[in-house]
């Protein structure tokens, strides 16, 4: 069991973490026809839409209720009601996402409140759901915000329901923040070998894959999981819950419509991986696809290949709880030594942690932790290129934001196929990083004497 540790800083020094209301905006953007609405200042959602234009790299529809100097001191409950009118009329989505920021909850906001007064004086706006959430951006982190609001999901979107299995071949999929769109896609792919048809809640894997419409823009979300799909979640004949952060999630799905969950701390590396299989071949009673086995044939091809390369490598991690365990669970399971693994709010799974300590903390610690343990490979977001650089070792990018790599945001670690492609780039990363020790050259040895040689080599007129 790993140990916890969280330095007394004063301050922050070079940020590691994203903050709770852009978690949660992503998990509201993985509906369909969805607007987020962040309750606080013009600046908390301006600064939220940058680090997700940079990292999707797509439009991003994003409102806020705009709380100034007055409403921040007097009072802001009418900036939430009047804000929820205007999206409803103008824009008319079918689901309206409202997390709270640290500026709405240090003022004491009751969002849950304000939604019942909504619904009272508008109830012409009845069609649209509204799901708010409490994420002050002062507590927990990118990844906390995002279980946050799929929490939120379930509790306003989903009903109770005693019709679980009515859809024999439909199950649930509860994706946490780790699970890029790359990966989303991989997970549907994976279920739907076996004849099962998965309903991801939040799919950003359809929404925030990229589009091209005819139109120059839409204010709400292209793709994502359909309102009426979320509803009959309750039908399905299980729940896959990825991410040890979604748990609430999944507790109060399984609480509220029976359906049996299966739980996966990640899909990361041969052992998930297999465990993954094994239960949808149980859940389907198919057995399991030759286009799977072979997928797995070739993973453990990689592994023999890459292990010259990641045995006893010393790895130093910055990333959000759920995927630093696992691709802290890929290194060593290579054979590979994770010296330093820095987390940016404390969760339950860092305890699991394959390494003696895990910091709370910043890129900074990350930066001391790893240049005292010697590491040759520093893993993280790319807020990390330049401790990388200073640190003279190569970067490998992953977690959000991912800014300055091309296609970043499609990048996938789950499944036997994207667990290959990782070792392939790990073992790179090592390679170009790595250099041979030079070949010895006596200091008897004679340079004119060789130069002689050679043009006599090259001349065709050597003598022994």
């Amino acid at each position: 069991m790993a140990e916890i540790i969280r330095h007394a800083k004063p301050l922050t020094v070079s940020p590691l973490k994203a903050s709770q209301p852009i978690g949660a905006a992503l998990a509201f953007l993985g509906l369909r026809n969805c607007l987020p609405m962040l309750h606080g200042a013009q600046g908390c959602t301006a600064f939220g839409k940058v680090f997700l234009v940079r990292h999707f790299r797509e439009p991003i529809p994003l409102q806020t209720t705009a709380m100034d100097q007055i409403a921040t001191v007097m009072n802001s409950d009418e900036n939430v009601i009047v804000g929820l009118k205007t999206i409803c009329e103008k824009s008319k989505p079918d689901v309206i996402g409202l997390p709270t920021t640290g500026l709405s909850e240090t003022q004491g906001t009751d969002i849950l409140r304000l939604v019942r007064e909504f619904r009272a004086k508008h109830p012409e706006h009845a069609r649209t759901a509204i799901v708010p959430v409490n994420t002050p951006d002062f507590n927990g982190c990118f990844e906390s915000g995002f279980a946050l609001a799929v929490d939120a999901i379930i509790d306003t979107l989903v009903p109770e329901t005693k019709h679980a299995g009515r859809r024999h071949k439909q199950v649930n999929v509860l994706a946490s923040s780790m699970l890029s769109p790359g990966d989303i896609e991989a997970i549907k792919d994976w279920i739907e070998a076996f004849g099962l048809r998965p309903v991801v809640v939040p799919d950003i894997g359809d929404s925030m894959d990229g589009h091209l419409i005819e139109r120059q823009h839409t204010p709400l979300t292209l793709g994502g999981a359909p309102l009426a799909e979320i509803g009959a979640m309750g039908e399905s004949i299980a729940t896959l819950a990825v991410g040890r952060s979604i748990a609430n999630a999944a507790n109060r799905l399984e609480a509220r419509t029976a359906v049996p969950t299966f739980r996966f701390d990640h899909l990361i590396g041969l052992d998930a991986c297999d465990a993954f299989t094994q239960t949808l071949a149980e859940i389907s009673g198919q057995p399991v696809p030759a286009k799977i086995e072979r997928q797995r044939s070739q993973l453990q091809d990689a592994m023999v290949d890459t292990h010259f390369m990641t045995g006893f490598l010393k790895i130093a991690l910055g990333l959000d709880p759920d995927l630093l365990k696992g691709l802290s669970d890929l290194f060593v399971g290579m054979g590979a030594e994770v010296v330093t693994a820095v987390a940016p709010a404390r969760a339950e799974i860092l305890e699991s942690l394959p390494c003696a300590t895990v910091l709370v903390g910043d890129l900074e610690d990350l930066e001391i932790a790893a240049a005292t343990s010697g590491a040759q490979l520093l893993v993280s977001n790319s807020h990390g290129v330049e401790v990388a650089n200073r640190l003279g070792i190569s970067l490998l990018r992953a977690g959000f934001p991912l800014y300055d790599w091309v296609g970043g945001y499609a990048r996938g670690w789950v499944g036997y196929r994207h667990a290959r492609q990782a070792l392939f780039d790990i073992a790179n990363l090592f390679l170009g990083q790595h250099h041979d020790i030079p070949a010895y050259r006596s200091i008897y040895r004679s340079e004119a004497v060789s130069a002689s040689v050679q043009a006599q080599a090259g001349a065709g007129v050597v003598r022994h």
